[in-house]
């Protein structure tokens, strides 16, 4: 008899952890845009609860999804804009730098 009761306790046990397993598994796409800073936080968490009632079909996509945007670098590998501009400025510091560097050698020394 006791035997019984403790087999129905682990399967009870067994049911509400793969239970609260599946949606905590189905929440990770949601925890990475959180931590990412991702525009699409809300969407994201939706269509979690959407891809729970569909059997996980859409979790891969949420998966790419919230791993696409890095609040360091946009969408993709692209640098901001303001980083390229001092990154021109820069160059062309250089290039007038090496122009000076060049003129100044082909002077004749009199």
């Amino acid at each position: 008899m006791f035997l019984d009761y403790f087999a129905l306790g682990i399967l009870i046990f067994v049911a509400l952890t793969l239970f609260y397993g599946v949606i905590v598994v189905h929440d990770i796409p949601y925890e990475i845009a959180v931590h990412r800073n991702h525009p699409h936080q809300d969407a994201i968490h939706a269509a979690g609860w959407v891809s729970l009632f569909t059997l996980h079909v859409l979790w891969p996509f949420l998966w790419i999804w919230a791993m696409l945007y890095r609040e360091d670098r946009g969408w993709g590998f692209n640098v901001k804009n303001n980083e390229m501009e001092a990154l021109r400025e820069r160059l062309a510091q250089l290039e007038t730098q090496h122009e000076k560097i060049k003129a100044s050698h082909q002077q004749p020394n009199n």
